[in-house]
């Protein structure tokens, strides 16, 4: 008989759909698939040749530390200062993590007790509510709508009973709508975390795909007071399968989770430590590069949206594009199994986010420009 807490959670979306989609590939159907975000192009050739250098070293293949390489932690930390003008102490403030989804646990792990609310926006990354129930806490939805740039509005956040809110979190860039944060907002956030003794964190692993200033939650007055930022290395360097993200925050909200972390888990391999840090230690023109690339895909992606008769905002970021399906589509389940069944690309129906992505679609760009182009000619 299984726990109590497994009772209101479903199979991850992605896990259960994506089976669906592997059998009619099985049954030979050229499917397309523009579902989901893990990044097609390869690391670093200097990333991948750290990784391969280091498996010779003596201490390579033994148990690491819970807290990363020094190594890794300083190259976080130079990250953070050199793209974002954050000062952290990479001995007190930075904590390696076995991929950021990992960190949404322990985080939660930490801070959280049966009872407690987390304010989750809507839409928004669905392990923020899996986790959240997972530990017996009680999700509390805060709207995000197109009409006000997919950003909270405070006002409406301060007419929620509060009294029973731990943590909130947040997520710019945001993901599936592709919104940006300014400083104004991060800075009214933090006083209001402030006001209300809230936990922020930030979900930070899109600062750099298709934006032209990276910007982290951290870098604002007094969000180390209030608040930690989760980054990754999944998106922005090539390197979801090998798992590596990092929180930040001040020293005491570090060491809560490393208590959470040090009971669970191991530390990375590492070699893939040392990969990591030389991928933080990276040029900005690879990002330019990478840009680059996803320029060229999403004008592709934006014409798919197009032919589906949706509409989308060309100032979003991020590795999708959010479209908002014709109002004469009233099923959009429908609507995506009609492409998969029919035309066979495989689309994800924005109401995994939540109900604010019901009327939505979410395309990735983590396909190859001529992939694309054949779903263009599908179309």
């Amino acid at each position: 008989m299984t726990a109590d807490r497994l009772n209101n959670i479903k199979e991850y979306y992605f896990s259960s759909k994506l089976r669906e989609v592997n059998s009619l590939i099985k049954e030979g159907k050229p499917i397309i698939n523009l579902g989901i975000g893990s990044p097609d192009l390869s690391p670093s050739r200097n990333v991948i040749e750290s990784l391969s250098d280091s498996l010779i070293h003596p201490k390579a293949h033994q148990y690491q530390s819970y807290q990363g390489i020094p190594e890794l932690r300083k190259a976080i930390s130079l990250f953070y200062n050199t793209h974002y003008n954050v000062e952290l102490d990479s001995d007190k403030q930075v904590l390696p993590l076995i991929g950021s989804k990992e960190g949404i646990m322990h985080i939660s792990m930490a801070f959280l007790n049966p009872g407690d609310e987390v304010l989750i926006p809507n839409p928004g990354y669905p392990t923020y509510t899996s986790v959240t129930k997972l530990l017996q806490a009680k999700p509390v939805y805060y709207e995000l709508e197109e009409s006000n740039g997919w950003i909270p509005d405070i006002n409406n956040l301060n007419k929620l009973d509060l009294s029973k809110v731990k943590l909130m979190w947040l997520n710019y860039p945001h993901m599936p709508t592709g919104s940006e944060a300014n400083t104004e907002f991060f800075n009214n956030i933090i006083l209001f975390a402030k006001k209300n003794n809230i936990l922020l964190i930030n979900d930070n692993p899109y600062s750099f795909i298709l934006t032209n200033s990276p910007k982290s939650f951290l870098s604002n007055d007094g969000a180390l007071d209030v608040g930690m930022e989760l980054n990754s290395l999944s998106k922005c360097f090539n390197m979801a399968g090998w798992r590596v993200g990092m929180l930040l925050g001040k020293s005491s909200n570090i060491e809560s989770v490393l208590k959470v972390k040090s009971n669970v888990d191991s530390g990375m391999f590492y070699g893939i430590q040392k990969g990591a840090a030389t991928a933080l230690n990276l040029s900005s023109e690879w990002f330019m590069d990478l840009n680059k690339e996803y320029a060229e895909r999403r004008e592709i992606a934006w014409k798919i949206a197009e032919k589906l008769g949706t509409t989308y905002d060309k100032n979003s970021v991020g590795l999708f594009i959010w479209a908002r399906v014709p109002e004469n589509i009233k099923n959009v389940d429908v609507f995506v199994d009609e492409l998969l069944y029919k035309k066979y690309i495989f689309i994800t129906p924005g109401k995994i986010f939540g109900t604010n992505g019901n009327k939505y679609i979410r395309i990735s760009l983590c396909t190859k420009k001529s992939v694309l182009e054949e779903a263009l000619n599908r179309l």
